[in-house]
């Protein structure tokens, strides 16, 4: 990758080497704090390009006021030749606005950075892991499932991006009760492909037609061997036929949407390899696992067969939970916060972080896993940090309506029906056209609807009139003449040039929603700037008569395709060439 330097970090630079200067002068002392100094856009273009508050922020240290500070730093930055103003406002920000051969510049730093434009090395080759979908293997990947998949593989693209190194994993929950049912469904599809009539579904079992080719699977495979024996002699084979006859069809729903993960982790595994006890172990000899009995149930009479039991518990209370959580359940097995803990130990011991992705219904649990995570982690001698994401249920709708749920099924809209009527771009862009903590409406006729109320349509829209202009146009792009374009032109660059600044702000953040929206705005600034050419026939991008500020118009409209490609690399979404 070509080396960089963003034009926001080099600016950065230039008021800290500023900030040093003040030092050597005196104005600051030479152990000033400067963590909390930023360089970025003011909120209102307005007022200039770059804004930063050093001054508001060192003034204390600097035993001065704000705007007095702010006096000493404009008048070094004032002899900078990039900086065309340098400007102090309200209480001492300061507003700079940049040559216009800064823009330029920036045109021909993307052209030379192509692909590699906004990468970042903040992550330093760091390791992430990011466990995301993570989804019962009981049937196949339904709309519940989709949004909380592309938003984890969107911020895996977003970390790789921003210098991280990446593992994109998924736990297999393949030790609970619901892989017993799985088990026992196909065993009924097994019968009923060596000719047996099995009528009805059994209220308890899985209904949807996808176990159908798994029993002719079982049947090809086992005859009739199983058919009438006791559950004892074939549940833990149909289980684990099962589970991975279910897990290749997961694999097969994702991949639709381009989804590849790294590793599956399986549950079932963990615990044969005795992890939680490991874990519990651990925990008790540190003091975070004591056996007590827990409270009946508040604000009500207790249930006829609750009674108190000693059980295992974490110490989450010492973490802000509101009271201690069991580890394992009274007959001896572990609950799935016990059996989690220890997946999650696992994890850290080959990561510097961790992420989890999670739909919202589970925020109760967030504050005691985490819990869990610091104590086996920081005990250790290990800091990984470890974020949770959550993400809120998608609403169907059709046309306004809640779609109908699909046969084959039996309780749900499957992600590869939804994907195959759309497209995998539509789906993976509208689940990111909101933050993930919001709910969210996705009507088929709405996300593939030819409009500007659209934004997947808005954007590759933009994207497809660039290329079609660059197809159009008789002149070759060049930058020879760049010093052709005007304010309003530039003003394109500045939009564009914001991109390396907000992918590792969204990475920072973990917060690939950042980049959609970003694109959206970079769409909107090309539409108008388009679109000022309708009115005004100077402003059109190609000039018959003017060959040089066509050329330079072009190289413009090539470069901000350019970034477009890259954000929507980013989110797993290939820009159109035409619609």
């Amino acid at each position: 990758m070509a080396e960089m330097q963003t034009l926001h970090a080099a600016f950065a630079a230039r008021i800290d080497a500023v900030l040093d200067a003040l030092e050597m002068e005196g104005s600051l002392p030479a152990d000033a704090a400067r963590g909390n100094v930023t360089v970025e856009p003011p909120r209102d273009p307005s007022h200039g390009d770059l804004a930063t508050n050093a001054a508001m922020v060192l003034a204390k240290q600097a035993k001065s006021n704000p705007r007095a500070l702010a006096e000493k730093i404009v008048e070094h930055l004032q002899r900078d030749p990039a900086i065309a103003k340098a400007e102090i406002a309200g209480p001492g920000f300061i507003n700079l606005r940049l040559e216009s051969d800064v823009w330029r510049r920036e045109i021909q730093a993307i052209a030379s950075l192509g692909a590699d434009y906004g990468r970042s090395d903040m992550g330093k080759g760091l390791t992430v892991n990011v466990e995301y979908v993570s989804a019962n293997p009981t049937g196949p990947m339904h709309m519940g499932h989709c949004r909380g998949a592309v938003v984890g593989d969107a911020l895996c693209g977003l970390l790789e991006w921003a210098g991280y190194r990446v593992t994109r994993e998924y736990y297999v929950n393949d030790a609970g009760g619901q892989v017993d049912v799985l088990a026992r469904s196909a065993h009924l599809r097994y019968r009923e492909a060596l000719g047996e009539e099995i009528g009805e579904i059994p209220e308890g079992l899985y209904p949807g037609d996808y176990l159908k080719p798994v029993g002719e699977r079982l049947a090809e495979e086992f005859g009739p061997a199983y058919r009438d024996g006791d559950e004892s002699e074939w549940l833990a084979l149909f289980r684990q036929r099962s589970v991975a006859a279910m897990m290749e069809m997961i694999r097969e729903d994702l991949s639709l949407l381009g989804i590849h993960h790294d590793l599956f982790s399986s549950e079932a595994e963990l615990q044969a390899a005795k992890k939680p006890e490991a874990a519990e172990a651990w925990l008790r000899e540190h003091g975070f696992v004591y056996d007590g009995v827990l409270e009946a149930p508040k604000g009500k009479a207790p249930p006829e067969d609750w009674e108190p039991v000693e059980l295992p518990l974490f110490r989450s209370t010492e973490f802000g939970d509101d009271q201690d959580r069991p580890i394992k359940k009274s007959n001896g097995a572990w609950t799935y916060f016990g059996a989690d803990l220890a997946y999650h130990f696992q994890k850290a011991e080959k990561a510097d972080a961790l992420i989890d992705i999670w739909g919202a219904d589970h925020a109760g649990t967030v504050k005691r896993i985490k819990a869990a995570v610091a104590a086996l982690t920081k005990g250790a001698g290990r800091n990984v940090p470890f974020d949770v994401k959550l993400v809120q249920m998608v609403k169907l709708l059709r046309d306004g309506e809640p779609v109908k749920m699909s046969k084959r099924s039996g309780t749900f809209v499957t992600l590869a029906d939804v994907v195959n009527e759309v497209g995998k771009d539509v789906v993976r862009f509208t689940m990111l056209t909101r933050k993930p903590d919001a709910q969210m409406e996705f009507d088929f006729a709405k996300v593939v609807e030819a409009s500007k109320d659209n934004p997947v349509f808005y954007l590759q829209y933009a994207h497809a009139r660039m290329r079609s202009t660059l197809r159009k146009a008789g002149v070759e792009p060049d930058d020879a003449h760049l010093d052709r374009l005007d304010d309003s032109e530039l003003a394109l660059v500045r939009e564009a040039a914001q991109f390396p600044r907000v992918v590792e702000a969204a990475a920072k953040a973990r917060e690939p929603h950042r980049i959609a929206f970003f694109l959206g705005d970079l769409a909107a600034a090309f539409h108008s700037f388009w679109n000022a050419g309708n009115d005004d026939p100077s402003k059109r991008i190609i000039q018959d008569s003017d060959p040089e500020l066509t050329a330079a118009r072009l190289f413009l409209v090539a470069q901000v395709g350019q970034v477009i490609r890259n954000g929507l690399a980013i989110l797993g979404v290939e820009a159109v060439e035409e619609m």
